[in-house]
């Protein structure tokens, strides 16, 4: 006979089991809960952070990012003005300020002289001599005459011999016979509107039509901009020997179309010139070959393509800097205030900088002041790198990588804080590329770039744009310099 006491206890440990497999199901769906909560709270996380980085780039203009002042909406460019108000004053001269008028040309540039003189005397009222008085009141009136445009007719005439009756046609000579229907300076004309003041070339074709009464097919247009490409292309390759020999070179690139695809636009500045290529993209081993030999110090963006050029010939934009920065103090947490503190320091450069441009400061002043700045800057950068910050601190990783390019113009004359030069001479094709698409042939290229560079270089050169394009174009004459002080 079985004790009662075994019954209860095997009735038990099937309860025990019971329940244990029941904890055991319940603790395999908490666990499967916990781990869809882990899936969801990493899912949200991610999304915040996608939330945020499509916050910042949606909140990105020309003040905190790469994009140019062109691109910001309306309401960004409302703000940036309004910044730049210091003062609430009305439009125009204000009250004391000394006002400007039109300059008088000198007599040797006046075409033609009325003389107006005084009747009777304002005295007696007796009859006055007309004798010039040499301090004469001056007024000059200017007006352009209506523009005729003066066509030459070249013929070759044939002629009958009056002893034999052979007919003899005069020969062509391509020495007097122009193998063009337009003159140089026509053809300089019609390059500057395309090629310079970036009309289209139907446009360029009105005003051709309505201002100079000259009418051009738009076939015309393109092959006079052939002409002028090949004609200038010996000045181009003295303006990259020019910038080639600059110790101060300025650079930065965009974007360019050619019948749709993208391609880059670079352009390297010096005091001297300009110069601008298109090219097939923006790598390192396109844009080596373009610089030519490693000379001078060279000022840009931290572009990882420019890297061949040694660190410590090299001075980084802080203007760049700068609009990281900006991005950097908009965010929210600790990286707001390591933009703000890290913006603070570039004030305190440009502080400096800018006393040392106006004169208020001596090179050694700058040095001196620029020292302990310099220390803090680093050593801020550094923490930043410490706090191991998702999306900042991999940033200023990078800008200690350019370390010895970011004092350079502290103790090299010649050298500006900025890339604006390059920036500057960009804005040009920057404009022209938002408003034709860029080009459609490689032959287009050569002709957008090479006109962009004469005309840039000639600025620079204090050389009249047209004038020297005009000579470029002239047959059977040298190719004149753009560098010629005595031209």
């Amino acid at each position: 006979m079985s004790d009662p006491r075994d019954l209860r206890i095997l009735q038990l440990e099937a309860e025990l089991e019971m329940r244990d497999a029941v904890i055991a199901k319940q603790a395999a769906k908490l666990t499967e809960q916990a781990a869809k909560l882990a899936e969801q709270a990493a899912k949200l996380v991610a999304l915040e952070e996608r939330v945020a980085e499509l916050a910042e780039k949606l909140n990105q203009n020309s003040s905190n990012s790469h994009k140019p002042p062109s691109s910001d909406p309306p309401a960004n460019r409302g703000q940036r003005r309004g910044k730049n108000k210091k003062t609430r004053r009305k439009r125009g001269g204000q009250k004391g300020h000394k006002g400007k008028r039109r300059e008088l040309l000198p007599p040797e540039q006046v075409d033609d002289f009325v003389h107006h003189f005084p009747s009777k005397c304002e005295s007696c009222w007796k009859a006055l001599p007309e004798i010039r008085d040499p301090d004469a009141t001056r007024y000059q009136f200017t007006e352009m005459p209506p523009i005729r445009p003066h066509t030459t007719e070249h013929q070759r005439h044939a002629v009958k011999c009056p002893h034999c009756a052979y007919v003899t046609r005069a020969p062509y000579d391509a020495n007097q016979i122009p193998s063009s229907p337009f003159g140089p300076r026509l053809m300089a004309v019609i390059a500057l509107l395309t090629g310079y003041y970036h009309l289209s070339r139907r446009r360029a074709q009105s005003v051709l039509a309505d201002v100079l009464g000259v009418s051009v097919s738009l076939g015309a247009i393109s092959n006079v901009e052939k002409r002028v490409s090949d004609a200038v292309e010996p000045v181009v390759v003295e303006a990259w020997n020019r910038v080639g020999e600059g110790d101060v070179k300025y650079t930065d690139g965009t974007s360019w179309f050619q019948s749709g695809v993208m391609l880059c636009l670079w352009t390297i500045a010096t005091k001297a010139a300009t110069v601008f290529k298109i090219l097939s993209d923006g790598s390192a081993d396109t844009l080596a070959p373009l610089f030519g030999t490693i000379r001078g110090i060279l000022v840009s963006d931290r572009a990882s393509a420019i890297n061949f050029w040694a660190m410590e010939d090299r001075q980084i934009c802080w203007a760049h800097l700068i609009r990281k920065w900006v991005s950097f103090s908009e965010r929210a947490g600790p990286a707001c205030a390591f933009g703000r503190e890290l913006l603070d320091y570039a004030g305190l450069v440009f502080e400096y900088w800018h006393s040392f441009k106006d004169g208020e400061l001596t090179r050694d002043e700058l040095v001196y002041r620029m020292v302990p700045v310099r220390q803090q800057v680093e050593a801020l950068l550094e923490r930043i790198v410490d706090a191991n910050i998702k999306g900042l601190s991999g940033s200023c990783a990078n800008v200690l990588a350019h370390r010895q390019a970011l004092w350079t113009f502290v103790d090299h004359d010649a050298v500006d804080a900025t890339n604006n030069h390059a920036e500057r001479e960009l804005r040009a094709f920057v404009l022209w590329r938002k408003r034709s698409f860029g080009t459609q042939s490689e032959r287009g290229n050569h002709f957008a770039e090479r006109l962009m560079t004469i005309a840039h270089t000639a600025r620079k050169q204090d050389k009249n744009v047209l004038a020297f394009l005009t000579a470029c174009c002239e047959p059977a004459t040298p190719t004149p310099s753009l560098f010629d002080t005595t031209a």
